[in-house]
């Protein structure tokens, strides 16, 4: 019984495989015969590919790679300082950071570092755009489509611009807190223009730029990085300018009545030369008392003063710039040849489609919707 099956099996396989090449058969023979209609489609999208390609404006793209290290990581050769100076009990910045490698794409992102790119000066690789970067956005291209679907938000800006004076006279004022709509807009093409990764493995920072201009391009990323390092030192060595401001006022206090007893010491001295009563030994041993202690104060003070300047130092962090920025020579993004291509693919895929089973299912719907009525005329 089990041979029989087999042989069941095996004489029913070649059938459906006789089958599946006659439908195959049948497609190609189908596409052959509409080759004109699929001729035209492949034609009409080369056409469409062709205008897409040339209305897409050039990006250029510009990557640069930094590698972070914190200045906080240096606390052992403070506390070696430390501990020669004789103060191995003080605190020197081994706290954690809180503005660590990870939070670097939302400080990039962020409203406030993207405004300060606003002022900044750039020019384009023909020297034709000379302004700054926020007016640099105005220069740029844009697809026709996006010109198009743009035409109603435009009409009704400058229907509120006729009624709205004081809107166009803020315009150029900078507020964080409270952005005019342009401003809001120039904001977020930043944002898609700059961005920031971070490699939670490595801790490699990529800062991405991309604009229309490959010499703008170029100049706006090495302008992130230096913005980047100069907000991440700002935030870094807050704290440990704080503490050395403190301790160089509690350093001239600490001094001025160092000073002060000194002097004591010395007006008294010249004033009881000889005197060998008791009372006066004792007000002397007292003043110089006074004077020690203060001294000893004072050149703590000192000590202190002298790490917490060499902590100021050691808290800016270091950016080693892996690849640093350049103009690029090339366009990014999809190539014209790809996009042309595509389209190409997309009109006989889709030609091919409707010839193979969009018109049959399209007339049996048709005649589908038809029977009934038929029907009911016949009744």
């Amino acid at each position: 019984m089990a041979e029989d099956k087999n042989y069941t099996n095996n004489k029913e396989r070649p059938r459906e495989d006789e089958e599946l090449e006659i439908d195959l058969m049948e497609y190609v023979r189908k596409l052959w015969a509409a080759r004109k209609v699929l001729l035209k489609a492949a034609g009409i999208g080369a056409i469409v590919g062709v205008i897409i390609a040339l209305s897409i404006p050039k990006q250029y793209t510009v990557e640069v790679t930094l590698s972070p290290e914190s200045g906080k990581s240096g606390g052992g050769s403070l506390s070696g300082m430390a501990a020669m100076l004789g103060i191995g009990g003080m605190s020197l910045g081994s706290e954690a950071d809180a503005l660590n490698v990870s939070l670097f794409p939302d400080i990039v992102a962020s409203t406030p570092f993207i405004l300060e790119l606003f002022n900044a000066h750039v020019t384009t690789l023909d020297g034709e755009v000379d302004t700054t970067f926020v007016a640099y956005l105005d220069e740029q291209k844009a697809p026709w489509w996006g010109a198009v679907m743009g035409l109603p938000g435009a009409a009704i800006g400058g229907v509120k611009s006729l009624f709205s004076d004081k809107e166009e006279e803020e315009g150029n004022k900078l507020d964080p807190f409270h952005l005019t709509e342009d401003q809001a807009k120039k904001v977020e093409a930043m944002r898609k223009a700059i961005t920031a990764d971070v490699d939670k493995k490595t801790g490699i920072t990529t800062v991405t730029v991309t604009l229309q201009d490959p010499m703008v391009t170029a100049a706006i990323t090495d302008t992130v990085v230096v913005k980047l390092q100069e907000y991440i030192t700002a935030y870094r060595v807050s704290k440990a300018q704080q503490d050395c401001a403190y301790l160089e006022q509690l350093y001239k206090e600490r001094q001025q009545e160092y000073y002060v007893a000194q002097q004591n010491y010395a007006n008294y001295m010249d004033a009881n030369k000889g005197v060998v009563l008791q009372s006066a030994l004792t007000e002397r041993e007292r003043l110089q008392n006074d004077m020690n202690l203060a001294y000893q104060v004072y050149s703590q003070v000192a000590t202190q003063l002298q790490v917490a300047r060499a902590k100021v130092q050691e808290a800016k962090p270091v950016f080693a710039v892996v690849e640093p920025a350049s103009v690029p020579l090339l366009p990014s993004g999809t190539s014209k040849k790809v996009i042309l291509v595509g389209f190409i693919f997309l009109a006989v895929a889709g030609a091919s489609a409707w010839i193979l089973f969009g018109r049959e299912f399209f007339e049996n719907l048709k005649a589908g919707l038809n029977a009934p009525q038929e029907g009911m005329e016949k009744k």
